[in-house]
């Protein structure tokens, strides 16, 4: 039953919601589902390899007279799950089938009669056309996280053989029909309870999905599932809420999910949809801890740029700064005073940034004086990658501009005011925000698990994630 974990591993890489309040999405194609086929099948091995069978004793009449027989120490040698298939039950779960499968045990035999007779030996078992069919449902529990129940469970088996040492006929025809039925039956009833008992073990490996994952000190997301699984014929759909919190305090965007739907494809195990949405919780959340704000120093400049943060290079622009601030190093604030806002268009992912800068002047002391504010309204491009199981990104700037609002020295003279320039940064100063997007954010993941031939797309609202999964 190993074989719906590893299903289920692939669904939860990044699990998805199903209806309007989902920030993620996923499915999970006929591709994952033969990659959890093959994964689980020496796992289904090795649990009916712990199948135990008490002794079987008894006494029958026959040619030679009242015969006490034992068969003792059964052990399973050999399993084989010839034919194997996994698939999807619609608005159910997940449906396991095998057929052709046979076990071969081994074991040792003892007779008596005519009281004073004593025969002994080992022989060999061979239980064929072995076949197991179980439905099993997926649904949601109490944390959201996904949990798996059993609805039912059917296991036949045909004729039972065996070999016995010595090769006595009378011996073999009173095994067999002593033993053939009684095995058989003994196997079947303990087939379906094992499968029962594996499933408190497949939950507590999906309990591990981090629900609630940490980014960084500022942020953390929640991956909690925000409605029932959507199963159809061809692929499984989950729902996550995707959404982005301050730590500790979950605090609600002002906007909300917009629905959206991912685009059919099939080529690879997994296709993940994360939506404009939930980008944009997560700008809302460092926005609010006071995390897009940056300084800018002179030594974060290039040494050969001619333009350095000081009094004299500001003091070109504005000729009263270097009267009041003469000599003096610079430092610039940028921070953001709205949440930036992502907007997601085929093959573009574009950052809306609204900004505020205010210079210093650094006195001797290394006092700060401000000296004017500006507005800031920057846009940049992003470029967004997976990394191990992380989504990151980097930013190109595209534009600053900047509105001076006003201009002002601390000993209350008033330079300037309602003025206005506009201009070009030729540096892509682009706040805290590209650090943020390097630094990526985690997805859900159970277990460990590796991403394969990996692709991304920008599409409307959402990006798109094609990926295969390998569990290591």
């Amino acid at each position: 039953m190993m074989f719906l974990w590893c299903v289920l591993v692939l669904v939860n890489l990044v699990s998805v919601a199903t209806d309007s309040s989902a920030g993620v999405k996923v499915t999970l194609t006929q591709k994952g589902l033969e990659y959890g086929r093959q994964l689980g099948i020496d796992a289904i091995q090795q649990k009916l390899g712990t199948i135990k069978l008490s002794d079987i004793s008894g006494t029958a009449n026959v040619a030679v007279g009242n015969v006490e027989y034992s068969l003792t120490g059964m052990q399973i040698g050999k399993i084989g799950l010839g034919n194997s298939a996994v698939g999807l039950v619609p608005g159910t779960g997940v449906k396991l089938s095998v057929a052709n499968g046979f076990i071969n045990m081994r074991g040792n035999w003892e007779v008596k009669y005519f009281w004073f007779i004593k025969l002994s030996g080992s022989f060999e078992l061979s239980v064929s056309e072995l076949a197991i069919s179980t439905n099993i449902a997926v649904k949601s529990d109490v944390t959201g996280r996904p949990t798996i129940s059993i609805i039912n469970c059917a296991a036949s088996m045909g004729s039972v053989s065996v070999r016995f040492d010595g090769g006595l006929s009378w011996l073999y025809n009173l095994f067999t029909y002593f033993i053939n039925t009684p095995v058989r039956n003994i196997l079947q009833e303990k087939i379906c309870p094992l499968v029962a008992d594996s499933i408190p073990d497949m939950n507590r490996h999906l309990n591990t999905l981090n629900v609630l994952a940490k980014v960084d000190e500022n942020a953390e997301i929640e991956y909690s599932m925000v409605g029932s699984p959507v199963i159809s014929n061809t692929m499984i759909e989950f729902g996550l809420k995707g959404e982005f919190y301050n730590i500790g305090q979950h605090m609600e965007p002002p906007f909300s999910p917009t629905p959206f739907s991912l685009a059919s494809q099939a080529t690879n195990m997994l296709y993940l949809g994360v939506s404009a949405f939930s980008i944009n919780s997560a700008g809302f959340v460092y926005h609010r801890a006071g995390a897009l704000r940056q300084y800018i120093t002179d030594d974060m400049i290039p040494s050969r740029s001619p333009v350095r943060l000081n009094t004299k290079t500001f003091g070109i622009f504005i000729p009263q700064m270097e009267q009041m601030y003469p000599d003096l190093m610079m430092k610039l604030l940028f921070e953001t005073v709205k949440e930036p806002n992502v907007t997601l268009q085929p093959n573009n992912m574009t950052v809306q940034a609204s900004g505020r800068v205010t210079a210093y002047a650094i006195q001797p002391n290394s006092t700060l004086s401000p000296v004017f504010v500006l507005n800031l309204e920057a846009s940049v491009s992003a470029n967004m990658y997976v990394t191990e199981l992380k989504l990151a990104g980097n930013v190109i700037l595209n534009k600053i501009c900047f509105l001076v609002i006003y201009i002002f020295l601390l000993i209350g003279i008033l330079l300037a005011s309602s003025s206005s320039s506009s201009f070009s940064f030729n540096y892509s100063w682009t706040f805290s925000l590209s650090a943020h997007l390097q630094g990526g954010f985690p997805l859900p993941a159970i277990g460990k698990m590796k991403l394969m031939n990996t692709q991304l797309q920008v599409l409307k609202d959402y990006l798109l994630i094609g990926t295969d999964v390998q569990i290591i």
